[in-house]
């Protein structure tokens, strides 16, 4: 008899904790970094490296670089220092660093299952630097690409999110946004978007402004009905929006 309520008990825990939910859009938006791509290890050595060169804190630059451009970066934690020269310099030394950057689990069949006019890639990435980390990870160039170039404004502006929509012709409110920082929501929602949160990157308690909460693209599953995307994923955590 215990057993069996433990295991009524370990059903019950599932299902509060996991559960599916369908989104319905026209265009789905991915940031690259901590979306598709794994490029962690790279970041932190990287940044790690010219912090240390500048007499910073290697952490506190590493985690300010999370989802912000380059040159926005540099501007935060260094505004003594000649930003467009140091921006340069780090794009050089980040496409450079190819070791351990992959493909995060899901993202290839996601990219592979939508048509090319519904989906873009929006990045704080330089274009550069982006179409390099595809080809490290193994993962095909999009025609529509977002990237550091695009933009005046990098996240949480809204920006890049609203020219990332642009070239596909959808209205802001029809396009769902996968993102993996509190920037990147942040920038989806001031465009008018959706966003649903990755915890590759943040912990759950730093995305809670997400609309839902995955753990990774593998966990999604598209159907095309008519000129709309349903979008079916298994939800990390409850409590958060599902509208």
């Amino acid at each position: 008899m215990l057993a069996l309520v433990a295991q009524l008990a370990i059903y019950l825990l599932a299902r509060l904790l996991f559960w599916k939910v369908n989104f319905s859009c026209r265009a789905i938006l991915f940031d690259l970094d901590g979306v598709l791509v794994d490029s962690t290890p790279a970041v932190a050595r990287v940044w790690g490296r010219w912090a240390l060169a500048h007499s910073l804190a290697p952490d506190m630059v590493i985690a300010t670089a999370h989802g912000r451009r380059s040159i926005e970066t540099i501007r935060k934690v260094a505004p003594q220092l000649d930003a467009a020269a140091e921006n340069v310099h780090v794009e050089r030394l980040e496409i450079a660093e190819w070791e351990g950057v992959t493909a995060l689990p899901g993202a290839a069949h996601i990219l592979a299952s939508l048509p090319p006019d519904r989906f873009a890639i929006v990045t704080s990435a330089t274009r550069s630097l982006a179409i390099a980390r595809l080809g490290y990870a193994g993962l095909p160039v999009p025609q529509n690409i977002i990237s550091a170039n695009d933009v005046v404004n990098g996240k949480p502006s809204p920006e890049p999110y609203l020219k990332g929509a642009g070239p596909l012709g959808i209205a802001p409110q029809d396009c769902l946004v996968f993102e993996d920082t509190p920037a990147g929501i942040a920038a989806a929602h001031a465009a008018g978007m959706r966003a649903a949160g990755l915890v590759t990157t943040y912990p759950a308690d730093d995305l809670r402004q997400a609309d839902a909460l995955i753990a990774s693209l593998s966990e999604v599953h598209l159907a095309m009905t008519s000129d709309r995307l349903t979008v079916t994923f298994t939800l990390l955590a409850a409590g958060h929006r599902t509208s």
